[in-house]
């Protein structure tokens, strides 16, 4: 950013939701009042045609005396120019190009009464009606005429067309012509220079565009070069390798030189096409305008770019630094008469600037501080609580900053109480059960102005949205949006989290970026057990079951669950079950006699909904009533043996996966094989037999497909598995906060040293982010001694182990430095070692990555013996068969 600013001398905006370009701007006596005194000529591409006279006023914008003519011509105007275009008469004219038109008109003043009644008029003189689409124009004394300027408009197509005056002259097509780029004349050397779409300046003559062969169409003047006529050759080529912005040749230059704007550098040509200079830009520039040095042999430049900046430079050499308050897509310098050089800016919304460059003094005078006697209770008291708040940060180690209080826009989320009467699932029903939507409603307020606001709604598989994105619109301050989509479930398994985040990326517009700041803003939403489940009868009987502890005494189901009270058959309240619509059945059974809830199923994992809800419920039901001291808590034995099937079968599908990877890459080397063999055979000359390549190239084939089906298969099994090994961890975990009393900040950190992984990769998998986090924690927090704490971890790249035992060993060490008293937290004060003794003995387990590893053994089958489940709860485990892994068709190599 630069120190200094352009200074506005005059100022005005042009219209609303204008365009302007390149050539809408020029400058020049329009009117020949022969005061010297230049006019600001401004065309729009919605054909309105400004003449200003700017006044040296107080505020620094545009008075009403000041604009001198305001017209609306039919067409869009493309380029304004002044020069002598009227054979009669050697006094400046204005041409105005319009797509299919150029018009040539006189601008004549007229005095009014009183000081405010200088007025203009505009008189057409002559137009042109043009037979192609015009791009641009330029102007000069074409052929060494002295007196007058003609005209050449380039036409979309690469043609030239030549005016001489109010005479149509002839029409050259440039050769190897795509796309039009800048044109401008040099009459030093009566030349026409432009830069083609093969990304190199061209000079063509006007001899020998003049002698050249003439023809109406391209392919006409293609035809006429290869048969006769005089082809069009350029005097010279110079490759720049980039496309050009603008071509400017002073008149006034010394060394007689012709300056380029490219994308990336600015170079500096002689007139027969050799670089004098070329200086490299470090940014994108909009545009240019040499104009006379001080110095002599050298030229200044004024260049403009996209971040607000107008640089000034001697040649290559960088002199003065502006910044601007728009991108300016034109820029001259005018003399005016109250301030001569004034540099005048247009951009590309309309917003017209005349400003000069340099600084206004400055009178502030900074004041006195006063001398006060240093109080030192007062400074030791601040110095103490500075100290605290270091502490303090230290010891949360916030990584995240917090958000402000006042946020620029607020997003709120509320789920609707009943399910949709028309349900918007994609699959209406899933094993015999109708699936259920409930409609959401997102409702986003601004405190703020905000730009571009979208809104962009995440749940996990197997749920899904009917919109999960919405483009809203820009929102003023106070404005509210709302927009409403329906959830339901999509899959053939139940989902491990009913929650679902909405985030909303916006940008808030400040002075020194109007584009904006880009900001997000997210809210979370949870779904109701209703959408996943329905009402059942209750089993008595089942395979896997938890008992949840109360220290209240029990209360009726049906008031915990009043939801589900239409269709519940227990009117005592003691049985709820709960049928998955995608899943197992879950009772959830309430003792008479004791403060015990029992939640029993045949599917391990379809526990954790029904469970997770009736502990939130349990609280929620004694917080309406005033209770204070409820308290949840289970009492075990952790079913960590149950816990690790769904593990051994998510890994097993892992290992599955990658059989399936290499067997189809073997596949595709073979089968790209026997392509390229079968290419040489039909590529021979001389026919040979095939020797049965076609035969086994089609079963390669099959067998690529067959391979796919089956990897895709597995696939769809692996994201399964994987949403019920986080509803498995989910619940451990839990479990495991029941168990303990863990706090809300223990139970996050457990959180996410179990579940670091919202899905899958065949980067990155489960198993191994648990064990790395699992095992920093036994390092750190968990440690028995110092010596733990000094065992540094690996820190090359995670990989797929070959088995899980060391991840359910380290699993097992985690729960039981936890049942020994085991804390928690990702402060400095808690990576102190703690001892971690076993009951009635001095000696403590054994540690993590000991050179004992048959004593470590020992120590974890121990505490998985004495986690084994009681007689009282049966519990059955029945292994899953690992996923087979076979060719579907015999392997056939070369």
């Amino acid at each position: 950013m630069s120190l200094f600013k352009a200074r506005d001398w005059w100022s005005v905006t042009l219209g609303l939701g204008e365009e302007f370009d390149q050539g809408c701007l020029c400058v020049g006596d329009v009117d020949n009042s022969g005061s010297g005194h230049d006019k600001i000529v401004v065309g729009s591409y919605m054909g309105l045609l400004r003449i200003f006279l700017p006044h040296a006023g107080s505020s620094g914008e545009s008075q009403a005396e000041d604009q001198l003519l305001e017209v609306q011509l039919k067409d869009p105007i493309i380029q304004v120019e002044v020069g002598k275009f009227v054979s009669c008469s050697d006094l400046l004219h204005l041409a105005v190009l319009h797509p299919r038109k150029l018009s040539v008109y006189a601008i004549t003043g007229t005095a009014g009464n009183v000081e405010h009644g200088f007025q203009c008029q505009l008189r057409l003189v002559y137009e042109h009606n043009l037979q192609r689409t015009a791009c641009n124009m330029t102007y000069g004394p074409f052929g060494g005429v002295t007196g007058h300027h003609f005209i050449c408009i380039q036409s979309m197509d690469g043609m030239l067309m030549f005016f001489e005056q109010e005479s149509y002259a002839f029409g050259r097509f440039l050769p190897g012509f795509l796309l039009p780029g800048p044109l401008s004349y040099c009459p030093r050397t009566d030349a026409f220079l432009t830069v083609s779409s093969s990304r190199q300046v061209e000079s063509y003559k006007y001899e020998t565009l003049a002698v050249a062969t003439d023809a109406d169409t391209r392919q006409e003047a293609e035809q006429q070069k290869k048969s006769s006529g005089k082809r069009l050759m350029a005097d010279w080529t110079l490759v720049i390798g980039e496309q050009a912005l603008d071509i400017c040749i002073p008149s006034f230059s010394p060394s007689a030189s012709i300056f380029i704007l490219g994308e990336r550098n600015l170079y500096c040509l002689k007139d027969n096409g050799q670089i004098r200079f070329m200086k490299k830009l470090e940014f994108n520039p909009s545009c240019f305008l040499p104009y006379a040095s001080v110095s002599e042999g050298t030229t200044n430049t004024l260049l403009a770019n996209h971040n607000n900046m107008l640089l000034v430079y001697q040649d290559v050499t960088l002199k003065w630094a502006a910044q601007l308050s728009c991108v300016p897509v034109a820029v001259r310098v005018a003399n005016f008469q109250d301030l001569r050089g004034v540099v005048v800016m247009l951009s590309g919304d309309g917003h017209l600037q005349c400003s000069y460059m340099g600084t206004d003094p400055s009178f502030f005078m900074a004041p006195k501080v006063e001398a006060r006697e240093v109080n030192y209770e007062e400074v030791d008291a601040e110095l103490k609580t500075l100290h605290k708040v270091i502490r303090e940060a230290a010891r949360t180690q916030d990584i995240l900053p917090k958000a402000d209080a006042d946020e620029e826009l607020v997003v709120t989320a509320s789920v609707s109480a009943s399910l949709d009467d028309v349900s918007k699932a994609v699959i209406p029903e899933i094993s015999g059960i109708p699936v259920p939507s409930v409609t959401v409603k997102i409702s986003v307020r601004c405190r703020s102005a905000v730009q571009s606001p979208k809104l962009t709604v995440c749940v996990q598989p197997p749920l899904a949205v009917t919109q999960e994105q919405f483009v809203l619109d820009s929102m003023g301050a106070g404005a509210t949006t709302t927009v409403m989509f329906s959830a339901f479930l999509n899959g053939q398994y139940p989902p491990a989290d009913l929650g679902g985040n909405v985030a909303v990326s916006y940008s808030t517009p400040t002075e020194l970026n109007p584009a904006g700041v880009p900001r997000v803003a997210q809210c979370r939403f949870a779904l109701p057990l209703r959408l996943a489940c329905c009402l059942s009868s209750a089993s008595k009987n089942a395979q896997f079951k938890i008992t949840v502890d109360t220290n209240k005494p029990p209360v009726n189901l049906n008031e915990v669950f009043p939801d589900f009270l239409e269709k519940s058959e227990d009117r005592d309240g003691n049985a709820l079950a709960f049928q998955l619509i995608a899943g197992a059945k879950v009772t959830v059974l309430a003792s008479k006699t004791s403060q015990r809830y029992r939640i029993q199923s045949e599917s391990f994992e379809d526990m954790w909904l029904v469970a997770s809800e009736l502990v939130q419920r349990f609280d929620r039901h004694f917080a309406k009533q005033g209770v204070k001291d409820f308290r949840n808590s289970f009492s075990g034995p952790l079913p960590l043996s149950e816990y690790f099937q769904a593990v051994d079968h998510h890994f097993e599908l892992r290992v599955s996966a990658e059989k399936y990877q290499d067997l189809l890459a073997e596949r595709a080397v073979q089968f790209r094989a026997i392509q390229r063999r079968l290419l040489t055979r039909f590529k021979d000359k001389t026919p040979a037999p095939l020797q049965n390549l076609d035969t086994l190239m089609e079963g390669t084939y099959r067998q690529v497909i067959a391979l796919a089906d089956a990897a895709e298969e597995n696939r769809m099994k692996l994201c399964q598995a994987f949403a019920r090994l986080r509803s498995a961890t989910q619940l451990l975990i839990m479990l495991l906060s029941l168990w303990h009393g863990l706090g809300t900040e223990q139970t996050a950190i457990l959180q996410a040293t179990l579940l670091p992984l919202l899905q899958d990769t065949p980067q990155l998998g489960w198993e191994e982010s648990v064990d790395a986090a699992v095992s920093h924690l036994l390092r750190t927090c968990l440690s028995r001694s110092s010596k733990d704490q000094a065992l540094s971890l690996s820190t090359g790249q995670l990989s797929m182990p070959k088995d899980t035992a060391r991840l359910k060993k380290h699993i097992t060490l985690l729960c039981d430095r936890l049942g020994k008293g085991g804390r928690l937290s990702l402060s400095s004060e808690a990576h102190a070692p703690t001892p971690v003794i076993m009951p009635g003995s001095c000696e403590p387990i054994a540690e993590l990555d000991q050179e004992e590893p048959a004593a470590e053994q020992e120590a974890v089958a121990k505490f998985v013996k004495k986690r084994q489940p009681s007689k009282k709860v049966k519990t059955k485990t029945v292994p899953r068969p690992a996923q087979p892994i076979a060719a579907p068709h015999t392997v056939v190599t070369l």
